[in-house]
This record gives structure tokens, sequence and C-alpha cells, in this order.
């Protein structure tokens, strides 16, 4: 992949990243961080070093719980998965005994 040059806003700041990511995803995190910024230390102008700590901080809890949310939905799908293969796996054992037994009644074993 390319390796580029991208000129990024951040909380008022320019900051050059070279990256191989698309442009537009940087701008979007970038605006991501900035809005991020915004919450957590209101102020105009360039962000201090502490903002930007804890801008860091909050992003870095906010991915920690969606990542516990889809491990937990995955869980719950895995299960339920597990639980419908079970009663598949009956319906067609009762199934394959239903045929059995009207194959006897028939005459046909």
């Amino acid at each position: 992949m390319d390796r580029r040059t991208v000129a990024l806003q951040i909380a008022g700041q320019s900051y050059k990243v070279v990256s191989t990511a698309a442009e537009p995803d940087l701008h979007r995190l970038a605006a991501t961080v900035t809005a991020k910024l915004a919450e957590v230390s209101p102020r105009k102008g360039p962000a201090p070093p502490q903002a930007m700590l804890l801008a860091a901080m909050a992003l870095a809890h906010e991915l920690e719980e969606e990542r516990a949310k889809r491990e937990a939905l995955e869980r719950r799908a895995r299960d339920l998965l597990r639980r419908v293969l079970v009663r598949i796996d009956d319906a067609l054992e009762h199934s394959g005994d239903d045929v059995e037994a009207e194959s006897d009644a028939a005459g046909l074993t």
C-alpha cells in the first residue's frame, strides 16, 4: 500500500501523518478525536496535552465497552445456535424414528 502524508485538523491544531489508511478515514477519525476533545475540555483553541490524554482515555474506555458488548452478543449468538442445532438434531432423530416405525408398520423391514 502507498504511504502518503495527510494533513489533519484536530481541535484547531494541524498535524501531518504518514499513513497507508484512506484519507477520508483519517479525516473521520480526526473529527472523532476533535469531538471527544470538545466533550472532555470544552475550551476553544489548541488542546492542552492533558485534554488529549483525557480524550484518548475516554475513547479507549468506549472501545473497551463496545468490545465487551460485542463479545457478549457473540456468546449469546453461539449459545442460541447451539440450542437450535440440538433441537434440529432431536427433530431429525425423532423423524428418523417415525420413518422406521412407519416402515415396520408397512412391513417394509
